[in-house]
């Protein structure tokens, strides 16, 4: 058995790219269904990805459901941490954290153990951040940053 991806439905794919783009994914590849009328968007982590058009190792699914033809209102999805959360480890958790706060991005918890944090996507998907190794040393102004929202 071989984990292939999660799927979270989005209602903006363009900020939810730039949101993982942000975050150190890029994207692998994109499918277009007109008689479905959705779109499909995979991102990886660059270690995971194949290549450009190939399924990655292990990939986040974006799922856009097009608005109705008819004009009726589109779909809204709440609850995103109904499944919990999607978990990421990175080489420097201050390094990639300071990157989302530049890009405007909450640190609903900020990495005060220099070990894990959380931030969430436009669509309210919980991420975890997990430093790679051993914790970092705690440093400022991490260590004494309060929690924001929910994670």
């Amino acid at each position: 058995m071989r984990y292939l991806h999660t799927m979270i439905r989005v209602t903006d794919p363009q900020a939810t790219v730039a949101f993982f783009e942000l975050l150190g994914l890029e994207e692998v590849r994109r499918i277009e269904n007109a008689a479905g009328r959705f779109t499909l968007i995979f991102l990886a982590a660059p270690e995971d990805s194949n290549g450009p058009g190939k399924r990655a190792d292990a990939e986040v699914e974006l799922t856009y459901n097009w608005p109705a033809e008819d004009g009726s209102a589109p779909e809204a999805y709440g609850g995103g941490r109904n499944f919990g959360h999607l978990a990421y480890r990175v080489d420097n958790i201050y390094e990639s954290c300071q990157r989302l706060m530049d890009g405007g991005v909450t640190i609903n918890r900020p990495p005060r153990d220099g070990n894990m944090a959380f931030v969430r996507t436009p669509d309210n998907i919980s991420i975890e951040l997990l430093q790679a190794g051993d914790p970092l040393p705690p440093a400022e102004p991490w260590a004494s940053m309060p929690n924001t929202g929910v994670w």
